[in-house]
């Protein structure tokens, strides 16, 4: 009977060899268990659930996503699952990169589905709105997809995710290191907050990270801690450079990192076998991006368009003063779900125009001429003194020209007039000019006389301008000096910065040539 006992347990181990070899064989990205332990970081686990907690509060999804009875009755179904599923399930994801598993990798994957399965469940939805961001950006560099998991673990996919350590956004961008990449940070907008920007400054990074590795999983480490941390571990291995090698003389929150990433890429794709399904996102799956070349506030869009604030908050969150800064030739962009996209559009002018001075005073434009925000000059009222005339515009008009001609402002020019945000004037136009009656004699040659204005009735009660560039023709014997002087808070410097003249050529200027004026 003895004899008979040894056998089988020689049978079992004999089966066991040829399965594990079998096993080895059909798993080749992946690493054999370690047997090594480390508890994950408490550190971790609070950022997950201050990250999760912090958008789906300011989501406003409490109700959804605090519901405790969803953990406790799916916590039933769950059936352990054996080393040998988890490394046949990493090995069949065909990852570009090296899967490794081991009580580490393990730890992550079982804190995700079965300790967080209500944070995965709320990813799962926003991951069907961010990821398609991610994948384009990937796919536009030729790197591998699976690079998308990174900011589950770097800020559970919260786009306004704050950490202690001041690193912001999805991609938690440190300052210096967002300005590197050319994210814009300043009073208004904080590009790291931008999924999309701040998508493409990490798909930069992690190349540049590549080019210095040539080893995608010692990029993920480096994206955590920094290439200077990485490259201190490799030499204190002697050299190594696989990531378990320099496991422990990694920085303690980094040796968590990459086992993380492991276990989100295992979560994500291995949902349904964890009984953990996506939970409602209110983000627009749809969304739309116009480029706005004036400044805007969220309320002007929220009043004039069946839109809330928190909508437009919710799809810009790199604006996180309501004020999206354009003007002055610069231009940003304004996401909006697609189906209000039209009614921007159509009622885009009435928008800009709403409670223009309540949101852009322009009362200290001239004192504060650089301020892009207060750029909506409200025009001089029309007194009683005044004269109005009528002017036909002719073939070369420009509406910059124009106002010259009359010695008046563009501003006032535009208000009288009613011109739209692109100062769009036609040959044959009629534009009213009013001027005092001492000089109306003066330009009667110029226009149609009609005599003295008692009222300001006349001209139209819009209150508008616009950030872009006019042409200035330079006429005989002018120069910087006074042509600056015809636009209020524009210098002679100014003038030379935007037409590219240096103190040498200022002396070169030529009736005729053409000015660009920022108004």
């Amino acid at each position: 009977m003895r004899w008979l006992v040894l056998i089988v347990i020689l049978g079992w181990c004999v089966n066991g060899i040829a399965q594990s070899k079998e096993l080895k064989k059909d798993t080749l990205s992946v690493i054999p268990i370690l047997s090594v332990a480390d508890p994950i970081p408490g550190e971790f686990i609070q950022m997950i659930d201050e990250a999760y907690t912090q958008w789906h509060k300011q989501m406003k999804n409490e109700i959804a996503y605090g519901d405790s009875v969803y953990i406790m009755e799916n916590l039933g179904q769950i059936a352990p699952v054996s080393d040998s599923l988890y490394l046949l399930r990493l090995d069949a994801l065909h990852s570009a990169i090296t899967l490794s598993y081991n009580e580490i990798v393990r730890n992550f994957i079982e804190m995700y589905v079965v300790k967080k399965r209500l944070q995965v469940a709320g990813m799962l939805g926003l991951s069907e709105y961010y990821f398609p961001i991610f994948e384009e950006a990937l796919a536009a560099h030729g790197m591998p997809l699976e690079l998308k998991y990174l900011p589950v673990i770097e800020s559970a996919l919260n786009p306004v995710a704050r950490s202690r350590a001041r690193a912001c956004g999805l991609w938690q961008f440190m300052y210096y290191t967002g300005r590197q990449y050319k994210l814009e940070i300043n009073s208004y907008i904080d590009e790291r907050y931008d999924p999309v920007k701040s998508t493409e400054a990490a798909v930069r990074y992690l190349g540049d990270l590549y080019a210095i590795y040539n080893d995608w999983i010692l990029v993920i480490a480096a994206y955590n801690c920094g290439p200077g941390n990485v490259n201190k571990a490799i030499r204190r291995s002697g050299g190594k450079k696989n990531y378990w090698d320099i496991y422990y003389h990694l920085p303690r929150e980094t040796r968590g990192y990459v086992p993380a990433f492991i276990a989100a890429m295992y979560a994500f794709n291995y949902a349904k076998e964890h009984h953990i399904y996506p939970l409602e996102c209110n983000l627009p799956l749809l969304c739309d991006t116009l480029l706005v070349n004036d400044a805007l506030h969220f309320e002007q869009l929220s009043k004039n368009m069946d839109i809330s604030m928190d909508e437009i908050r919710d799809v810009n969150p790199q604006y996180y003063k309501d004020i999206i800064p354009a003007g002055f030739g610069k231009s940003y962009a304004l996401k909006l779900p697609y189906n209000h996209v039209g009614t921007f559009i159509e009622r885009q002018d009435s928008i800009f125009a709403y409670n223009r001075k309540k949101y852009f005073d322009d009362s200290d434009r001239i004192a504060n001429p650089n301020d892009r925000f207060r750029k909506y000059a409200h025009a001089s009222s029309i007194s009683g003194d005044k004269a109005r005339l009528v002017y036909t515009v002719k073939n070369g008009d420009v509406p910059g020209a124009i106002a010259a001609k009359f010695n008046v402002s563009l501003n006032d020019l535009k208000y009288w007039n009613n011109l739209n945000r692109r100062m769009t004037i036609r040959v044959g136009q009629k534009l009213v000019v009013y001027v005092s009656q001492k000089n109306a004699a003066k330009y009667a040659g110029k226009a149609n006389y009609t005599g003295k204005v008692n009222n300001e009735t006349d001209a139209p009660q819009v209150e508008t301008i616009d950030g872009e560039f006019i042409y200035y023709t330079v006429k005989r014997g002018e120069n910087l000096w006074t042509i600056a002087k015809k636009y209020p808070g524009v210098s002679n410097r100014d003038i030379m910065k935007w037409n590219g003249i240096s103190e040498s050529k200022v002396k070169d200027l030529k009736p005729g040539q053409k000015l660009k004026i920022k108004i």
